[in-house]
């Protein structure tokens, strides 16, 4: 899954491909533990995409935090400001 892809995902649905991805690696961990799996890289490449998500899903909410803090920040002072007139 690319960047760009995972960017174009809302929140609800990058958590839901999240536990999609932790079911499939799950399934690819065990399969692997049984017998040979054809392809192993694929381990290696749903865990990255697992950490790709929870990157993007991270950035999101420090975003959100950031702006809402911000906006608190900003609000208090704007009142001040209306006060002094």
């Amino acid at each position: 899954m690319k960047y760009a892809e995972i960017a174009e995902l809302s929140d609800d649905q990058i958590v839901q491909k999240i536990a999609e991805e932790k079911q499939g690696l799950t399934k690819l961990r065990f399969a692997h533990a049984v017998s040979s799996v054809e392809n192993p890289m694929r381990i290696r490449h749903a865990r990255k995409d697992i950490a790709r998500l929870n990157t993007e899903l991270s950035k999101r909410n420090i975003v959100a935090a950031t702006e809402k803090t911000v906006n608190e920040i900003d609000a208090p002072s704007s009142a001040k400001a209306n006060q002094t007139l």
